[in-house]
């Protein structure tokens, strides 16, 4: 296995994580105990999609297909949580991910 490509699996498990914290936080589970631990979720997310496409790059994988997912990630400070536009963003940030991901996995 490649580091990019390792770097991708690893940045799939982190998003999905960070989805389930989210997820857990919109329907009022332990809302104040894990707003801190989503966050750290969120900069590891960003950072593990920064890094997956530094790798696919220099890996001549098609590291392009991940811009869309980065952009918006690096976009959902720009929603309030709890409001149906920023789970709207997460989920289309994770539709990205993964589209980009099979894109750069593949080539």
């Amino acid at each position: 296995m490649s580091p990019h490509h390792l770097a991708l699996l690893i940045t799939a498990a982190l998003l999905s994580a960070l989805l389930a914290l989210g997820l857990s936080l919109q329907l009022g589970w332990r809302r104040d105990a894990a707003r801190w631990p989503h966050h750290a979720l969120f900069f590891l997310t960003c950072a593990g999609a920064l890094l997956s496409l530094e790798l696919a790059w220099r890996a001549g994988a098609a590291a392009w297909a991940l811009l869309p997912a980065l952009a918006l990630l690096l976009s959902m400070p720009r929603t309030r949580p709890g409001r149906a536009d920023h789970w709207q963003r997460a989920l289309l940030s994770a539709a990205a991910f993964a589209l980009g991901a099979l894109l750069a996995w593949s080539s």
